[in-house]
């Protein structure tokens, strides 16, 4: 039977060939796609250029939420982890490698308080412990990693991914700086293409088992697929680095994961290729099955064939699981959090906030903001809609305010965004 809650979501993605060379795909959440020919020749690029928040000046949320600065003036912040005691971990991390950094906080014999926050490839911990957004403290947690992302805590230990590997170190509740060496339980390819280097990480709620994203290192597997072993993909593995598995594959760049409220599905935002024009291919928010396979390189949202891979596997091509929900092509849909609390309205508990960090290879700008998707019962219930947004200062001169990444849900029920180039993590609470 048709799902009536369903039924009304729609997403039209223009065409730049006539109607009858369209694809209609319906998604896993009951969404309709008209998907356009793909076209290797109508790719563009408009890169942003950044300018920084001025003054005064902040991303506009709905009424009746405030937006706020939780902490500034910090070098690449880009993803967020809330410990067990309200305190906020903040990865700052670009593609610059550490080595470099290293060594230059090595020659200048800086402390960690001087450095805090101003060094990619670092965690930052902030402490807000009275909850009104301003953290009383700030410390240089941990340092001299190898491109950090994602972070996850299980009991005594703090897991790190960095792109090479996941590391653990010794951690207790309230630490605020981590000196002991880490341990590297899970060696991972490093380094990607075009950001692709990012490792998330997410714990199940028995906390038995850890999943880690890697994405492709390529756009569609033109330096072999022998170079895309254990990527393009989300891997599951015990927490001494044990009983590895390919959880679920053909996610081009996985990056954004958690799980949706009430139930033990793991849901991802995944970036999909680039070269088939403006509007194809479209990036999506999944659920993951365990064993599955959702298309990359060979095939994009269900069995459509990717014509620069044209007749090379055509079994996975017929595998090729559709996504759940398309929320516009070349948006790079990175940042994914479930909301938990009761502080925001009724519409936003238990729906999906994310990050769309924009569009460089479009021909006009998409993302730069952050969406949300109500749900319901584990699924998407109607259309993603606008949450965050103002961070395009102006399109025709290409100038970005800021470039929103990795969310989180704070203890008292406020969500955090980081705002990688322009050094920001965001705070909106309901009023």
């Amino acid at each position: 039977m048709k799902n009536p809650i369903l039924s009304f979501i729609s997403l039209t993605i223009l065409s730049v060939a006539s109607v009858s060379a369209q694809q209609q795909v319906k998604t896993g959440a009951g969404q309709t796609l008209n998907l356009p020919a793909p076209d290797v020749t109508a790719s563009k690029n408009k890169f942003a250029k950044v300018i920084g928040w001025p003054e005064g000046k902040t991303p506009v949320a709905p009424s009746g939420f405030t937006v706020t600065k939780f902490a500034s003036g910090i070098k690449s912040p880009r993803n967020i982890l809330v410990g067990p005691n309200g305190d906020v971990f903040v990865v700052l991390s670009n593609s610059e490698r550490s080595k470099k950094e290293k060594e230059k906080n090595d020659a200048t014999g800086k402390s960690q308080a001087e450095v805090a926050g101003k060094s990619a490839n670092t965690i930052v911990l902030y402490r807000d412990a009275d909850g009104d957004g301003v953290p009383e403290k700030a410390t240089r947690f941990l340092g001299n990693l190898d491109q950090p992302y994602g972070m996850a805590i299980i009991g005594d230990r703090f897991y790190v991914a960095n792109t090479d590997g996941v590391y653990t170190f010794p951690y207790k509740t309230g630490d605020t700086v981590i000196k002991a060496a880490g341990k590297k339980v899970l060696e991972l390819p490093a380094g990607g293409y075009n950001n692709h280097w990012t490792r998330n990480l997410i714990v199940n709620a028995d906390k038995t088992k850890l999943y880690v994203s890697v994405g492709s290192g390529s756009n569609v597997g033109e330096n072999g697929m022998e170079n895309e072993v254990r990527r393009a993909a989300i891997l599951e593995f015990n927490p001494d680095g044990s009983g590895e598995q390919i959880y679920g594959s053909g996610l081009r760049n996985p990056v954004g994961m958690d799980w949706a409220p009430g139930t033990r599905t793991l849901w991802t935002a995944v970036n999909e290729r680039d070269g088939l024009g403006d509007d194809l291919v479209p990036d999506y928010i999944t659920s993951v099955k365990r064993g599955g396979f959702y298309g990359w390189p060979f095939a994009y949202f269900g069995p459509n064939e990717d014509p620069r891979l044209k007749g090379q596997n055509p079994q996975l091509v017929k595998n090729t699981i559709v996504p759940d929900l398309a929320v516009g092509s070349h948006t790079a849909s990175l940042g994914l959090a479930f909301y938990t609390k009761k502080k925001f309205p009724a519409k936003y508990q238990g729906g999906a906030f994310i990050g769309q960090h924009g569009s460089w290879n479009r021909s006009s700008f998409s993302g730069y903001k952050v969406l949300f998707v109500p749900f319901k019962n584990g699924k998407p219930s109607g259309p993603a809609e606008d949450f965050l947004t103002g961070f395009i200062a102006n399109e025709g001169t290409r100038e970005v305010y800021g470039r929103p990444v990795g969310i989180a849900q704070t203890p008292n029920g406020a969500l955090l965004v980081a705002d990688d180039v322009s050094g920001v993590v965001w705070r909106i609470a309901a009023k």
